[in-house]
Order: C-alpha cells, then structure tokens, then sequence
C-alpha cells in the first residue's frame, strides 16, 4: 500500500496528527497564529469518516475545561489557543496538573514570537514550568506531527495533561508530509465517581502535589532516556570552537545558518522537551564545551533549568536579545559574537534599488475599505470628540489610527476599563463621556462578566459593540451571536446580542446601521445622556456584515472636488480609509481606485463637503 503524502500548513499537520491520534472531543478558540488547527481537524475527520466533536467554544477557559471533562470519561481530547489565550485558561490549567487525569489530553497553544499579531511575545513554555506539565517544542511541521501521537502516549502513561508549543512559524511553514492510519481506540465515556480524584480541594492538594512532582521526576528521566529522536547532538566535524543548545525552531534556523555559513567547528544540542528539561544531556554537553550558546524564543526557559551557567551564553547576560524573534539575521550574528568575531551585514543592493524603483511607501496596518468599523469609530468621535475610547482586542484596534481608540489591554478590558474610567472620574465630580469599543465575537468571549459588574455596580458609560457578523481579525470565524457551527451539516442557535445585553440587565439598548454616520451620532450622545442621568452603562449594537462577506451590493461611485477641498487632511487623518489618499505635489486628496469598493460613508466625512457622490451625468 503505497504510503500517501501532502503539503501541509504546519497547523494542518498538527491537526491531522490529532486526527490520527484518536482524539474525539476537540475545543478552540480562534487566535493567530492557532486559528487554522481546528477547522482543519473537522476537515480530516469528515474526509476520514470520523466520528468526532470538533467546536469552537466562547472563549479558551471554556474550550480547555470541554476538553477536560472528556478527558475524564476516558476520551482522548484537546483544545487549541494563541499564547495570551492560555492566560483566560489559567485558571483551570494550573488546577488540572493536579488532577490524574484518564483519556489523553492535549493543549495546544501557539506562541507568537516578535509579535506578528499579538500583544505580548510570552512564552507558553514558562506555564508548563509553572504549572508543572511536560512541554513539547517542535521545530518543523512534521516534527510536530510525531509530537503530537508522543504527547498522548505520555498523557496517558503518567495521567497527566501535556502541551504542544509550536511557535509561528512552525504554524505556519509548509512541508511535506506522510499521513498514516488514524488510531481506532473504542473506547465509549465512562465517568468513574471519585470525588478525591476529580475534585480540586485545599484537602487534596497534599496527596496530588507531591504526586505531580513525582511524575515531574520520572518524565524527566523519560525525556533523557526514551525521547532521543528529539533530544540530541549533532556534533561538530571539526574541533568545537562553540557548543550550541537550540530550542523548537531556534534548531532549524541554526541548522540551515550553519550549511550556509561552511561552519564544521560548531557543535549543536536540539532540545525538543524544554520541560521538564532533560538536564543530564544538557549538563553533559555544556561539560564538553568551553564556549556553549543557548538559543530558544522567547524567554530563558532552558537556560533557567541550567544547573550551572558559567560557560554559558544567553540571554541572562545579554548575548541573546531579551525581545523580538529569533530570525536567521539575528542568530547570525549572535553566533558570531559568541565566537568573538566581527560581524557587519552587507547591505543588499538589489533590494535597495528594487524598493526606490518600486517607489514603496511603507504604511500602517488599517481596517479594509468600506469596513463598518471605521464608520461607527468615526460616529463615536464625532459625538465626543473629548471623551475617553478604552476599547478591546479585534480588527477595530485598528481604529487607533482615526484617534478613535485611547487604551486597549486584552480580551473584554474595554468594558472594565470603563468602569475604571468612570469611578475615578466620578470621586472628582468630573464626568467624562466614556464610549468602549468591543466586537461581536469578543462580546461573548470576555464582555459579559464586565458588563454585568457595570450594571450591578451602576456604572456610567457607553458600551458600543461593533457587530460585524463574524470573527474577523482571526479568519472569519463564527460565534454564538452568528448561531453557525464549524462543520458542515451542524447548526447551532443564535444567541442574540441585544436580547444577552437586556439579559444583563441594561434598560438603554439601540441596535443601528453603522454606516449611518449622522443618525449614530445623534444616538450615541442620547446613550450617554441616559448612562449619566441614571447612573448605569448604555449600550449600542452597530451592525453591518464584515467586508469579507459581503455579497454584491449598490456601488456608490464618489470624487472629491478639487474647488472645495482645502488639503486639511481631516479625511486622511480621522476616516483612515485605503480609498482615500493625498497628492503632495496639489495638496488635495484624492479617490484611490485601487481600493475604494464604492460604499459611500465617505461623503459624510470632509467637513466641508469636499467628497461628493457623482452624479449618472457626471459619470
């Protein structure tokens, strides 16, 4: 039987590994660089015939504790998430180490080095040092594939829960792969009543921490012994001038740096398990090198475990950068400094002459033409243009750059920044307006516990959530207030956003157009009106389906007129849209055609009505 293989994006790897390794209850959350391993585990089950649950869940506190009850019942499972998603499933995370848990359990969380899309570059594998779980580190897709089937073997062996950390660009890599036969378990849910087992109690933290150190200990000594496939040297063919231990991708750049410098004088140590680190092969290793580098994204997590650190360079004394990714570039010259040589890039030429004769112009990250975002951001600071915009993690973010956005921190913060805006505002007597910023899809994830502390608390504010009809920023994910499910054939019911906001119990709740720019406007100043006079938060539902959506619609043709524009760049500045671009040389702005999809909520910007529709004579 001739042995099939494929192509796969690194997350379509893992997932099919997931597949193949007998999971049945799989659970996510959507983040990048971790978006694409759920929607591809559902596409190999079906195209497999697998019976399996695959869903997506409202936040990562809520997919990791799905998973982990049906860990319990005997059922190999796992949940997906981004970096700073382990931080929502903290709570249960550091718990469940506790717990000896039954069917094979894996975490898979998706770290984001030099912070292609994310707010911080954490390190996930500080959590399993933290909480006290094994951590594997791949450092290539198909790595990543042979992890996957280990960690539930060892999940299942110690009872333990065990996490895959790949990193961006092993997410997002594409390699050639070898598919096998998924594993057919049969094993039917059985929930064995042990209420010491299976309940997390100050009482039962005597016996189950001294426990988990055990496991800790013996895995140690597995990852030392038995994992040789991702635990070894590659040693130099040349006296060893430097001793290199590399972590998850560091190793496959380090490899790749090393065939093309022509280096033999450089021995390498591949750590694939950094926790619980197996410290006998790394103290060997550093004995036989007077020189040794540590290299691994992005905080000193093998180098912490290090017994001893006197030959050793890394970050804890600053010949590995402390932030930003570890790319080829970067690595190159770190080993050369390491070895004491002197180093200078070349300049590259021909990308120099290719970007002046391109004449690139280098621009921010915005929101896409005709996004309703932009519209209702601009609506809110139109109505205020001095109040306070805390708002939450989404494409809407973006909105920064129409100074529509003054703070963001993580997933739901826009709602409890308000009430933090509003208390301290309110010992000094000097209300503020308060308008936060939140999406449909991060509503539901992190925005409800915040709006009903508002409301019991009475709070004063106006919450606006930016109803969008999808999980943008991430893929286009759907969510409770869509009502759609991740597989074909599966519906879902759709949780309503202004019936859940009632629920909470807020009184003042419109739900408008957000193209509509003057209407909101005045909407919006009656919502704050209301959140101020009875002392409680308002809430405001913009709606209009994403961009990327959208089905044929009305083009509305526009220009700006040359006589009425008086170069203010108002339009620029505080609309922030591809379509609209400015000529230097006539001090005028201009219709860029290469973006503008004709929505028309631009002709309600220029505040002297410099962008007008064209006419059918015009045209």
């Amino acid at each position: 039987m001739a042995i099939e293989k494929a192509v796969l994006l690194g997350n379509e790897a893992i997932a099919r590994s997931v597949v193949e390794a007998g999971c049945e209850v799989a659970c996510a959350y959507p983040g990048t660089p971790s978006s694409e391993i759920l929607p591809a585990i559902a596409k190999f089950a079906d195209s497999l015939g697998i019976k399996m649950a695959v869903e997506w869940a409202t936040n990562e506190k809520v997919a990791f504790e799905v998973a982990a009850a049906a860990s319990f019942t005997g059922k190999r499972s796992c949940v997906a998430m981004k970096h700073v998603g382990l931080n929502v499933a903290a709570d249960p995370f550091t718990s469940l180490a506790h717990f000896d848990i039954e069917g094979g359990l894996l975490l898979i969380v998706a770290d984001d080095p030099g912070h292609h899309s994310s707010q911080t570059e954490q390190d996930s594998r500080l959590f399993g040092l933290f909480a006290k779980i094994p951590v594997f580190d791949p450092s290539s897709a198909r790595e990543a594939m042979e992890m996957v089937k280990d960690a539930y073997e060892l999940s299942e062996k110690y009872h333990i829960l065990v996490m895959l950390r790949p990193t961006v660009r092993v997410d997002h890599c594409r390699q050639d792969v070898e598919y096998s036969e998924p594993i057919k378990l049969e094993r039917s849910a059985k929930f064995a009543k042990d209420p010491k087992r299976w309940n997390c109690l100050p009482a039962n933290v005597k016996i189950n921490h001294p426990r988990l150190n055990q496991k800790m200990d013996a895995i140690r000594q597995d990852f030392t012994e038995s994992f040789s496939k991702y635990n070894y040297e590659v040693p130099a063919q040349e006296e060893a001038k430097l001793g290199i231990i590399a972590g998850g991708i560091s190793f496959a750049v380090v490899m790749d740096l090393l065939s093309k410098m022509g280096r033999k004088d450089i021995s390498v140590l591949k750590i694939g398990t950094p926790h619980p680190l197996p410290v006998d092969l790394v103290t060997d290793f550093i004995a036989r090198h007077k020189n040794v580098l540590i290299l691994e994204e992005t905080y000193p997590v093998i180098e912490l475990q290090v017994p001893d650190r006197t030959n050793v360079k890394g970050r804890w004394n600053g010949y590995v950068p402390r932030a930003g990714e570890l790319v080829p570039e970067v690595v190159e010259e770190i080993i050369h400094k390491a070895l004491g040589e002197d180093f200078s890039r070349p300049v590259d030429e021909d990308l120099k002459k290719a970007i002046e004769e391109l004449k690139i112009t280098p621009k921010p990250p915005m929101l896409c033409p005709g996004c309703p975002h932009r519209a209702s951001l601009f609506a809110i600071r139109k109505a205020f243009p001095d109040g306070i915009y805390p708002s939450d993690i989404g494409c809407y973010t973006l909105g920064v750059n129409q100074k529509a956005i003054d703070s963001s921190i993580c997933m739901g913060a826009s709602v409890t920044q308000s009430s933090g805006f509003y208390l301290a505002h309110k010992i000094d007597s000097k209300l503020r307006p308060i308008i936060a910023t939140i999406g449909d899809s991060t509503f539901f994830h992190m925005g409800l516990p915040g709006l009903v502390n508002a409301v019991y608390n009475k709070h004063a504010f106006v919450l606006a959530i930016l109803d969008n009809r999808i999980t943008a920023m991430t893929g286009g994910q759907p969510h409770p207030g869509t009502g759609e499910k991740l597989r074909k054939g599966e519906t879902g019911r759709v949780v309503p956003i202004e019936g859940t906001v009632r629920g909470c119990g807020v009184k003042f709740v419109r739900t408008v157009e957000s193209y509509d720019i003057d209407k909101n406007v005045e909407i919006l100043k009656e919502a704050w009106e209301y959140a101020k006079d009875h002392e409680e938060p308002a809430v405001v539902i913009f709606t209009h389906p994403c961009m990327l959506l959208r089905q044929e619609q009305p083009q509305i043709p526009v220009h700006v007129n040359d006589d009425t524009c008086i170069g203010c760049k108002f339009c620029i500045n505080f609309f922030n849209c591809p379509g609209l671009a400015f000529d230097e040389s006539s001090k005028k702005a201009f219709i860029d055609e290469r973006f503008c999809i004709g929505c028309g909520v631009c002709t309600n910007v220029c505040p002297h009505g410099a962008i007008e529709v064209i006419s059918e004579e015009g045209r």
